[in-house]
């Protein structure tokens, strides 16, 4: 009888104790935090990671012109970046080597063994090395989001992301990425982490290659603060 009272008690107390346990539980994985404020966390932990990895890529580009389409590589503070980008030129996408340092880009141009210096707007992209500066990278992306609203709560290679949509001002955009119309607004669409607060996903959509029809970026971000050397190479 003795037992049976202990076990009745203990049950009770589980009871009781329940609500305030789960409400504790859910405090350090952002989810009770509204949608600019998730935004927020995402820009700090963005400007305070020495380095990350991304992947860029596109749908609804041109097959003539000059423009950027898409890339790979490793971005680090203060200004650096090594990696592939993929523009199209004379109606065929080419994969161009690309390192940058301190704002002089360096690029190995089709055909040739060595690396130039070369200006980026040439080739429809700017300086990629800038994409951590906290006033004209990524991160900007997420200061200037306007209009935000939560969405769902996915797992994602294992990691629990929220989504956040929201609008960008084109010419905010246009700073950073590109724009044929930057008086329209970019449809955006984050993914954020919601333990760490990393920037995982931003899916952009608007003017990008037209000024009358939309096309869609999607830029992947990973590898926060992994070590990462940069040099600038020997050119010819």
């Amino acid at each position: 009888m003795a037992l049976r009272r202990a076990v009745l008690a203990l049950l009770a107390l589980l009871l009781l104790t329940a609500p305030a346990l789960s409400a504790c539980g859910g405090g350090g994985d952002g989810s009770a935090q509204t949608a600019p404020q998730l935004l927020a966390r995402a820009k700090t932990t963005l400007d305070k990671t020495s380095s990350a990895h991304f992947v860029l890529t596109s749908s609804g580009a041109p097959t003539a012109g000059t423009a950027l389409v898409g890339g790979e590589g490793d971005i680090a503070r203060p200004s650096s970046f090594q990696g592939t980008l993929k523009v199209l030129a004379a109606g065929a996408t080419v994969d161009l080597k690309v390192i940058s340092i301190g704002g002089t880009v360096h690029a190995q141009l089709p055909f040739t063994a060595a690396y130039s210096v070369v200006d980026p707007k040439a080739f429809g992209f700017g300086d990629p090395g800038a994409l951590l500066d906290p006033d004209t990278g990524i991160s900007q992306l997420l200061k200037g989001a306007t209009s935000a609203k939560l969405g769902s709560e996915k797992r994602v290679d294992g990691e629990v992301v929220r989504e956040v949509s929201a609008d960008l001002p084109g010419a905010l955009v246009q700073k950073v990425l590109t724009s044929k119309d930057p008086s329209k607004p970019v449809k955006a669409q984050f993914s954020i982490a919601s333990d760490s607060g990393q920037l995982r996903r931003a899916v952009l959509t608007g003017p990008f290659f037209s000024a009358t029809e939309d096309a869609t970026f999607t830029l992947d971000l990973s590898k926060f603060g992994a070590h990462v050397s940069i040099t600038a190479p020997p050119t010819g």
